[in-house]
């Protein structure tokens, strides 16, 4: 089973489109949806049900999407699910008899919804589909489940597992980038709102934001509020402008995990590194402000997760479970990396890397642009030495548009680009290998870039 982040569905809304923005009409969309998502705001006090406003997933997010101000860019699940089918020996389903037996599954969910309805909903569809894969040949009598999730999913499987019975069917549960102890970045989104403007691209979807259970349950528990008297959780405060009682039940849902007794089933979080990622917050009147330390240190993370946030509270820091890869949010699933980790957890057998070794690498770029603005690439390098870095800049479709070589300048290196029209661009940024513009693997970064035009 392949479960996504947030946003990492696609929905429909009695069969039209509802959140399905491709990379190659990024901006159309969002810019459309804009007028249109506050439409898929949830009534006060949900709780674990689902609205019924007739809005269904329909399948994984197959490349580039985003929604500004809402968690991270995702440069969807197309490689992932490639890479599966072709390493491994599985069965996608199959689109035309969907009760055909299979045994690789995307899970899409509605990822406005609590996290308990959508691991509720993950049973009554994986349940039916392992008994089919069991009923097919006597070799698969004893197959269970193994779960790859990222971000938000990982909630979504463990909730499944640790809560719902699932364990008993679960061999392996593998969580990418997944905030298993929340994130600040959800603080801050949550608090300060989502109301963006750019050139023309004007969109406020606080009060659509505020409205999502998930987005709660992916509020930090950790100790994340700098205080007068140190580091406090965000139970004692009250955040303004946030629903007290969805924060309440947040503080619920983690506890609940986190109490859940051990089971048969392993865990192997994978965590991304080197990215610089909001990991504490203080409150500055009605706004929350980030900062990337935590008591004076910078542990980094993936650049929305914190790295201390994406592993389960009870794990050890130095359990042999726990994998690495430097790369950002909406990359890890996709990242060489990260893959040749997932090889190795799922074979059982030491981790062979394919990818081009190279550098630590921490990339920052502006994620909102207009159309004639310089897109800056910064990198900051774990190494004490400089090193030869390249940048690309890749079109929605993924092609290399342009390569420039990174300048030292201070503590790390930079670059300019100038994209030559608005859409979503990805920057890949790594350690130059040879005279033919060759790099090591690659840390990702997307920027969207709005156009001159006046809009909606």
């Amino acid at each position: 089973m392949v479960l996504p982040g947030i946003l990492g569905s696609t929905l429909a809304r009695d069969g039209q489109e509802a959140w399905a923005p491709s990379a190659g009409v990024v901006w159309r969309a969002i810019r459309s949806f804009g007028a249109s998502i506050q439409s898929l705001t949830l009534p006060a006090d949900l709780g674990d049900d689902h609205p019924g406003d007739g809005v269904e997933p329909l399948a994984l997010m197959p490349d580039l999407h985003l929604l500004p101000g809402l968690w991270s860019a995702n440069i969807g699940y197309s490689r992932l699910l490639d890479w599966l089918t072709q390493r491994f020996t599985l069965v996608p389903p199959d689109p035309k008899d969907p009760a055909k037996p299979a045994n690789l599954l995307p899970f899409p969910y509605d990822w406005r919804l609590s996290n308990r309805y959508n691991a509720r909903r993950l049973s009554a569809v994986v349940e039916p589909a392992l008994e089919r894969w069991r009923a097919l040949a006597e070799a698969n009598r004893e197959a269970r489940l193994i779960l790859i999730c990222h971000s938000m999913g990982g909630l979504v499987a463990r909730w499944y597992v640790e809560r719902e019975g699932g364990a008993a069917l679960t061999r392996k549960l593998i969580t990418i980038g997944t905030p298993h102890r929340g994130a600040v970045a959800a603080l801050q989104q949550l608090v300060n709102g989502l109301e963006k403007s750019v050139g023309p691209l004007r969109l406020d979807l606080t009060r659509f934001a505020r409205s999502l259970p998930s987005a709660h349950q992916l509020l930090p528990q950790y100790a994340c509020l700098e205080t007068g008297a140190g580091l406090a959780p965000i139970s004692a405060v009250a955040l303004p402008g946030v629903n007290p009682a969805l924060v309440a039940d947040a503080v619920a849902f983690h506890a609940a995990l986190d109490a859940a007794p051990a089971s048969a089933y392993v865990l192997h979080p994978i965590v991304g590194t080197r990215q610089p990622t909001p990991t504490t917050a203080r409150l500055v009147g009605e706004r929350i402000e980030t900062s990337e330390q935590i008591e004076g240190a910078r542990e980094g993370g993936d650049g929305t997760v914190p790295r201390l946030s994406a592993a389960p509270k009870a794990l050890n820091p130095d359990d042999p479970r726990l994998r690495y890869a430097p790369d950002q949010h909406l990359g890890l699933h996709s990242h060489q990396a990260v893959l040749d980790e997932l090889e190795g957890v799922l074979t059982a057998r030491p981790v062979i890397h394919r990818g081009l070794a190279g550098p630590e690498i921490g990339v920052r770029t502006e994620p909102l642009l207009l159309l004639g603005e310089p897109l800056v690439v910064w990198a900051d390098l774990a190494a004490s030495k400089p090193l030869g870095l390249m940048a690309e800049l890749l079109d929605e479709g993924g092609r290399v548009v342009e390569r420039r070589k990174l300048r030292v300048e201070g503590t790390g290196q930079g670059c300019v680009f100038q994209p030559p029209r608005a859409g979503a661009w990805q920057v890949r940024v790594g350690a130059a290998r040879g005279s033919e513009g060759a790099m090591t693997t690659p840390v990702s970064a997307v920027s969207l870039v709005c156009p001159l035009e006046e809009g909606p």
